[in-house]
């Protein structure tokens, strides 16, 4: 437990940085408290940077801590609220004490992004048991243990939203990645019954599935099917431009919002049609 360390709260209390508004100028997100895991890097900080500018109160939990710091300062100088767990939600009670500082620093969970995974390359005769098992505590564990922790806070609120991030691997499986496609492919499965054992507790569960993407900065491409973006999705979709970790970012947050009211057990591809192709 004491790996895992917790940024007192900061920014502009009730503050957030400048995003869209519905009606009325109200932010999508104003009064929500958003949870992201794997919120220093990829997927989870573009989702974790939205989501502040849309009004949430956001901690961002991950291992290591210069990431979470940046995304944290970004937030914050952008006049949002923000805070950082660092810690390894394969652990349980370092999953605890992250779902603990959203409910300590903010005074409740309204909103999951389980975002944090990894991705080591092997086919079924390459990967080795060890390997498997840190694969399979990062990308399934971790987000079973951050979930069960969530539902009785979210339940508190009398509600609440979780979005999985998954990948493309698991629906549609990669080659020299057996044991990641399976991670994802079961946090599929877990999104599903999720829904169906929640929906009485007015808590939607909902997974996204990014493909290959390309990072503003420019480069190659690189993977948001994983917070650490260690992997590219094979084989091209049907949009001449790349998609984006912002795109992902954007679906996400209408999931989290009040928009997606409807929506639960639902699967969403990002992945600029290459499901399709």
């Amino acid at each position: 437990m004491n790996d895992l360390h917790q940024d007192p709260a900061g920014g502009q209390p009730g503050g957030s940085p400048p995003g869209s508004t519905g009606e009325g100028g109200t932010k999508r997100l104003d009064g929500r408290v958003a949870l992201i895991t794997g919120g220093g890097t990829g997927i989870g900080r573009s989702i974790a940077l939205l989501f502040a500018g849309e009004g949430a109160r956001v901690v961002v939990a991950g291992r290591r801590s210069d990431p979470l710091q940046q995304t944290v300062q970004a937030i914050r100088q952008a006049g949002g609220t923000a805070t950082f767990a660092k810690g390894d939600v394969a652990k349980a009670d370092m999953a605890e004490l992250i779902v603990h500082s959203a409910v300590y620093n903010f005074g409740g969970l309204d909103i999951l992004v389980n975002s944090a995974a990894i991705f080591l390359p092997g086919s079924v005769e390459s990967t080795n048991e060890r390997r498997w098992d840190r694969l399979m505590g990062a990308n399934l564990k971790g987000p079973y243990l951050v979930s069960r922790l969530a539902v009785p806070a979210m339940r508190a609120r009398g509600g609440g939203s979780i979005v999985n991030v998954a990948g493309m691997a698991g629906l549609a499986g990669q080659r020299d990645a057996a044991a990641f496609a399976a991670s994802k492919g079961g946090l599929l499965a877990l999104t599903r019954s999720m829904a169906l054992d929640h929906a009485e507790d007015r808590i939607r569960v909902n997974a996204i599935c990014p493909g290959a993407a390309r990072e503003p900065a420019g480069g190659g491409a690189v993977s948001i099917m994983s917070a650490e973006g260690q992997t590219a999705v094979t084989g091209a979709g049907a949009l001449a431009s790349p998609v984006k970790p912002s795109d992902a970012a954007h679906l996400a947050l209408y999931l989290a919002s009040g928009e997606s009211s409807g929506v639960t057990g639902a699967i969403f591809a990002v992945d600029g049609g290459a499901e399709a192709a």
